[in-house]
């Protein structure tokens, strides 16, 4: 696994070189920073690093994972990365080995919605587990 630290690379492009120096030293799964960083995942750093893993893929045919650290926080948010990866690489990728989604602070929010869809409403705070 190689963590980009995205935040310090500064630019797309300097995503884009950094993703695919790694996959060619070796990383079977690229991740965009260790979450505790300014600057985490987003759908702009996340589509370049996607379409590198797809560019390497079809050079190399090896399939390299990807992990979305930090900046996701909402159950909506994590459909736009699902989306995202399921426009640029497809359903393969939808596997532990391929995919996962690095949000400590998703689960409160997936226990609300949760929450709203069996009862009608918004739990408030003490009522939620993970909260």
């Amino acid at each position: 696994k190689a963590i980009l630290g995205v935040g310090d690379l500064e630019t797309l492009r300097n995503v884009a070189k950094a993703s695919l120096v790694c996959m060619m030293a070796g990383a079977d799964f690229i991740k965009t920073s260790t979450g505790k960083e300014n600057v985490n995942a987003n759908l702009n750093n996340s589509l370049v690093m996607l379409r590198m893993i797809r560019e390497f893929y079809e050079y190399s045919g090896k399939k390299i994972g990807f992990k979305p650290a930090g900046g996701i926080s909402t159950a909506k948010g994590v459909i736009e990365f699902l989306i995202l990866v399921m426009e640029e690489l497809g359903h393969e990728w939808f596997n532990p080995r391929l995919l996962r989604i690095g949000a400590s602070s998703l689960l409160i929010d997936i226990e609300r919605q949760l929450y709203h869809h069996a009862l009608g409403r918004y739990a408030t705070k003490d009522r939620l587990a993970m909260a």
